[in-house]
């Protein structure tokens, strides 16, 4: 039974039944069971922190295996024994241990694969804390595949919870996620309880890096529950903490502080020492924005005494930082600067480019209080530069747009600077500079990449190299963090190797920078790629065009008007006062998911409500500009909660946007630039799949009209419409529609996807396609919808399409309508098989539906977003 509750996650419980198993055999003299049940014991010990009786008891059973002969048992007691060395983090010593055993079993066969994948499995562990995760890896595969090829359903689940954890901690946190949501699924079924709840630990930190609030508390909820339920207590306390910062993300600020309270309580009873004082700093923040500044200075002030006692100076860092915030926002602006001054000073001594970024735009913030204009001006330029330099360190783009998530101040700060002063050279055309940094920055940097050849390996081995460097300083990060936080028992020499170790990759990619021709060093993601100057995307216009781009400064929108003459910068509404009516807008288009009856009976009303929230929307964020807008097509750059916005459908009393002008969309203005120079397929043919189903029967009769108005097309349904026909066919196709159904995956929007006739074609399946065409058509639900992520980054499938080499994408916001989208779509290929540009085919089958379907709901869905020439 103590075997069986330890194998099932449940180690508290297993010590019990070990005991009492303990005893009988020792009364009934039965030196070999007793043997085992010590033997059995140290690891259920060993995970409930009781390290003396884990260690003593291995002791006794090895004596007693040796006197009996058994080396098979002693090789498995020679794992144990390393565990006990491992959490006492004497790797090289737990490593000796492990590998002895393991050569046992390599050595018997294969008549204990279990043993053998425990042996493997915690050789990679002490890999992993040795900084070896090469070495790691390869042990955690072979492990795998032992267990597979045995049956051992739970160690297949083990391992591949390992593999994804060293993913993790390489910044692959795409691999991850998918990783241990699969892992996790073979946790459940084979009830390991403890590699369950490991799974969730990992992902809520993921979701609350890429600042998914809502999937990290749900996730870190389930995590905190199933440690509890194992008698966990450092485990717990983690998950609470997750929990507790993705509540406060939710502005769920008092359960977020009982949560850090919890979870504070649990560090004491394990006496963790590094810990408490971590969640006092997360209080602190909290306090901080609930306005109890005093009670926040007086949790960082002792956080800080301990951090500079502990000798970890990122997070002494932190607490000046937290100091000098909260007297900001009560108005001691002294002692404010004073605390930034401090953190400033430290910061000179290490190399801390985030750190640097906050205490740099926190000082601006400081000056700006205080009047100094030109001060505050310089602390954001720096603030600014170190921004980018920590941006282009970070490995993946998850991470990039998670670190941008809260940096936009900085940009604001400048822009704002900008527009309120004359003085020192500032401009609207330095501010419009502004605000494209601050857009879509990621994307912008994948399609400024140069076209890579297959064949130039030189070339191939330096991206190889670039990406591995930055995911070991990724890991060599994590890996130091972690060792802070032991507090004074952490290994000052350990530390001070890893901090070499990262301070060494940065700078053999520094060399890399230096050695390499400019395009190669962008290729390799070494430059960050530049917005685009005023008179660039001026050029770039469509002839008898308008940009009208909008950014947000704190509440206020704002919107940047450029045409072939003029430059305009407006504000045009509070965003507190536009959010609440995109909701009701929304509200009322999924009106039609409650069926035609209901519809139908209440049409009228439906489209007279839906026109008077289309207005008031007009009136916030068209009106303030009307009178700036120039010639026949709007290029617009929505920002945030725009995003979600038809801006064709908006009505003036008279009419709607589309009558008076043909629209197209763009992440930003330099993206819409760079579409316009994408190479694509001029003499290629259409490719079209149609996936129909029981809920939309009419996507076949769509697919096959399209096919039918587009000359040569070719068409494949059903089955036939496969992710090997689409990557072959849309090589070398100049346009591409998909009808099917869409899903967004609000909690990992890199798995939103369409589904195709033999799988799911996703976000990250995107990523690793290329579509050199013209325009890509994905007619069915929702194909545009998107997470607006930190630096204005949409998630979504249109990211996908961009970064394939898309120059166009045509794509819903809502759940459509079967019968109208196969007319609208109709209608669309016909006017752009006639010579009509995109956006005026699009206006046109706008037109076209809008007479048998008078509301919004069915002609304003689509939007082209891209470049829309040919």
């Amino acid at each position: 039974m103590g075997n069986a509750l330890y194998s099932s996650g449940q180690p508290k419980l297993a010590i019990t039944y070990h005991e009492r198993a303990r005893k009988m055999f020792a009364g009934l003299h039965n030196r070999m069971e007793l043997a085992r049940t010590l033997s059995a014991s140290t690891q259920p010990l060993i995970l409930t922190g009781k390290y003396p009786r884990a260690l003593a008891n291995a002791n006794r059973a090895r004596q007693i295996f040796s006197s009996l002969g058994d080396r098979g048992r002693v090789a498995r007691l020679d794992i144990n024994i390393g565990n006990i060395f491992h959490r006492q983090d004497r790797f090289r010593e737990a490593l000796r241990w492990y590998r002895r055993g393991h050569r046992y079993f390599v050595a018997d066969g294969e008549s204990d694969p279990e043993g053998r994948a425990a042996a493997l499995h915690n050789i990679a562990m002490c890999l992993v804390s040795l900084n070896d995760f090469h070495g790691a890896l390869a042990a955690h595969k072979e492990a795998r595949t032992l267990a597979e090829k045995h049956g051992l359903h739970v160690v297949v689940g083990q391992a591949d919870y390992n593999i994804a954890a060293l993913y993790y901690l390489r910044g692959e946190h795409s691999r991850a996620i998918a990783a241990l949501l699969a892992t996790r699924e073979i946790c459940r079924k084979s009830k390991d309880l403890y590699h369950v709840a490991l799974c969730n630990l990992d992902l809520s930190e993921i979701y609350g890096e890429l600042h998914l609030a809502g999937p990290a508390e749900e996730i870190a909820k389930e995590a905190a529950a199933g440690f509890k339920k194992l008698g966990m207590d450092y485990e717990e306390g983690r998950s609470l903490v997750n929990l507790a910062l993705a509540l406060a993300q939710q502005n769920q600020r008092e359960v977020a502080l009982e949560m850090l309270g919890r979870a504070r309580q649990l560090f004491i009873k394990e006496a963790n020492s590094a810990w408490p004082f971590l969640t006092s700093l997360y209080r602190a923040a909290i306090l901080i924005d609930q306005g109890d500044y005093d009670k926040a200075q007086r949790l960082a002030s002792a956080a800080h005494r301990f951090f500079k006692t502990a000798r970890i100076p990122s997070k002494r860092v932190q607490c000046e930082l937290l100091l000098a915030r909260s007297s900001l926002l009560a108005g001691k602006l002294l002692l404010a600067k004073r605390h930034c001054s401090a953190a400033l000073a430290t910061l000179q001594a290490v190399e801390l480019p985030l750190p640097s970024c906050q205490a740099q735009q926190l000082m601006g913030q400081i000056h700006q209080a205080m009047g100094a204009t030109r001060d505050a001006y310089d602390c954001y330029q720096k603030a600014r530069r170190f921004l980018e330099k920590t941006r282009l360190a970070l490995r993946s783009e998850e991470m990039k747009i998670s670190f941008m998530g809260d940096k936009l101040e900085i940009y604001e700060s400048l822009i704002q600077i900008c527009l309120d002063s004359k003085e020192n050279g500032h401009n609207l055309e330095e501010a419009f500079g502004y605000v494209e940094e601050s857009k879509s920055r990621i994307l912008q940097d994948l399609m400024s990449l140069p076209e890579i050849s297959p064949v130039d390996a030189s070339e191939g081995e330096v991206q190889k190299k670039v990406a591995n460097l930055r995911s070991e300083i990724n890991w060599h990060s994590r890996k130091l963090a972690e060792e802070q936080l032991r507090g004074p028992a952490a290994a000052q020499k350990v530390m001070a190797k890893l901090q070499a170790t990262i301070y060494a990759r940065e700078n053999e990619i520094l060399r890399l920078v230096r050695e390499m021709p400019v395009s190669e060093a962008v290729s390799a993601g070494l430059l960050s790629s530049k917005p685009a100057t005023l008179k660039e995307i001026r050029e770039s216009l469509p002839p008898d065009s308008t940009l009208l781009e909008y950014f947000q400064i704190k509440d206020r929108l704002m919107a940047a008007v450029l045409t072939e003459k003029t430059f305009d910068v407006v504000p045009v509404a509070e965003a507190h006062l536009v959010a609440p009516l995109i909701e009701k807008l929304h509200f009322q288009l999924a009106k039609f998911r409650m069926g035609p009856e209901y519809v139908n009976t209440f049409a009228d009303s439906l489209l007279k409500t839906v026109q008077q929230h289309l207005r008031e929307l007009y009136d916030k964020v068209i009106a303030p500009i009307d009178g700036l807008l120039q010639g026949r097509h709007l290029v617009i750059v929505p920002h945030g909660l725009l995003h979600r916005l038809p801006f064709q459908a908006l009505f003036n009393g008279n009419g709607y946007l589309i009558d008076r002008f043909t629209l197209s969309y763009a992440p930003s203005a330099t993206v819409h630039l760079l579409c316009s120079k994408r190479p694509v397929n001029g003499g290629g043919g259409a490719l079209v799949f149609g996936i129909p189903d029981a809920v939309a029967p009419l996507i076949g009769d769509e697919a096959t009209a399209v096919a039918g108005t587009i000359p040569g097309a070719e068409l494949f349904l059903g089955e036939n419409a496969t992710i090997d026909v689409l990557r072959r066919k849309g090589l070398c196709s100049r346009i591409i529609h998909i009808a099917t159904h869409g899903h967004f995956r609000q909690d990992s929007p890199m798995f939103s996807g369409i589904r195709l006739g033999d799988s799911m074609l996703t976000l990250m399946d995107l990523y690793r396609l290329k579509f050199p065409v013209e325009l890509v058509t994905l007619s069915g639900c929702a194909t545009g919808a998107g997470t607006v992520a930190g630096g204005d980054e949409l998630l979504g499938l249109v990211r996908g399409l961009v970064y394939a080499g898309v120059r166009a994408a045509l794509v819903s916001l809502w759940d459509v309508h079967d019968r109208s989208t196969l007319e609208f779509m109709t209608a669309f290929y016909r006017s752009l098989t006639t010579g009509a540009d995109k956006a005026l085919a699009l206006q046109k089958a706008a037109q076209c539906v809008r007479q048998r379907y008078p509301h919004p709901y069915y002609w304003a869905a689509f939007n082209i977003v891209g470049n829309i020439a040919a």
